[in-house]
């Protein structure tokens, strides 16, 4: 059974795997669909070694899974990952000002929202 504290987690390696300018270019390339490594390669203008740990970083967050296919393997981003990603951005919007109570020093709190809402 999954907890607020394991999906947390998730939420935190998703995020993290994202944290790096040349893993966004990774993301947004896979947007459009599967991409060969040997195109990532190329349209990356990195080395191999380079990319395989970028790859391999959010491989191991679960942001993209892959595929081989021959000596070649695939890349695609990961629909789950990015459902989990939304949701939680999702929950950081400003709710409507019913949501809101009195604080303790009499300021208004918006009540707190779990990030797995």
């Amino acid at each position: 059974m999954s907890t607020a504290a394991d999906s947390s987690a998730y939420t935190a390696r998703l995020f993290h795997a994202l944290a790096d300018p040349t893993r966004l270019r990774i993301a947004a390339l896979l947007r459009h669909g599967e991409r060969c490594v040997c195109e990532l390669t190329t349209t990356m203008e990195a080395g191999q070694s380079r990319l395989s740990f970028h790859l391999r970083t959010m491989k191991d967050a679960g942001l993209i899974g892959d595929r081989r296919a021959g000596r070649w393997i695939y890349y695609r981003l990961r629909p789950e990952a990015l459902d989990a990603l939304h949701a939680a951005l999702s929950s950081f919007a400003p709710h409507s000002p019913s949501e809101h109570r009195a604080g303790c020093c009499g300021t208004q709190v918006t009540s707190a929202v779990p990030i797995d809402a």
